[in-house]
């Protein structure tokens, strides 16, 4: 999947993007949990896995 779509993704949907880059895991599940509680460190954990 194009790297800029993920971007845009997970800055408005993180575990969208997480999802669509590692697919089901212990990365997806932290990422819901992050996004839960603290929308932004979810969107920052998204970033650092689709950039990684």
């Amino acid at each position: 999947m194009n790297k800029l779509l993920l971007i845009i993704l997970a800055l408005f949907l993180p575990p969208v993007a997480t999802f669509l880059k590692e697919g089901v895991g212990k990365q997806l599940a932290l990422n819901i949990l992050l996004s839960i509680f603290f929308f932004i460190p979810g969107v920052i954990h998204a970033l650092w896995l689709i950039t990684k």
